[in-house]
């Protein structure tokens, strides 16, 4: 059964989804992004350039050619994947066949408009029995 992970509290949904990534990348746990918004991909692309100054993490368009030697994969839909490990959901809804990955990840940041739909899918979560850890980021990752 997926373990799920909700990370409230975030002053910033994407900017906690590329800190969390980039402790992914130290870890070398590879991670597919569910994000199905154009902009907020193009957003969370940049910021995994950038963040921090000097650094780097690894990562590119699940379609890319480059997807099966790129760890961090960025989705906009979640068909045909290859992966099933970890996924981080930066969906307002509840992505597509999450239950076949082992871990699934929630960022949820502090705005209406993010913590509203998190508190529907962490209630349809946890009605239908998944472990779910909840922790406030709002500190940082």
């Amino acid at each position: 059964m997926t373990h799920i992970q909700f990370l409230h509290g975030a002053p910033d949904r994407l900017a906690a989804a590329a800190e969390w990534l980039r402790g992914a990348w130290q870890r070398r746990q590879p991670a597919l992004v569910y994000v199905p918004d154009a902009a907020q991909a193009n957003r969370l692309d940049h910021l995994l350039w950038t963040q921090p100054a000097t650094g780097f993490v690894p990562h590119c368009q699940a379609g890319s050619s480059l997807a099966g030697e790129t760890p961090i994969l960025l989705a906009s839909t979640l068909d045909d994947l290859p992966s099933d490990g970890c996924l981080v959901n930066l969906a307002d809804e509840l992505p597509p066949g999450f239950s076949r990955f082992e871990e699934l990840v929630e960022i949820v940041s502090t705005a209406d408009g993010d913590r509203l739909p998190a508190r529907e899918r962490f209630r349809f979560y946890r009605e239908r029995g998944y472990a779910i850890d909840s922790r406030d980021i709002s500190g940082g990752i």
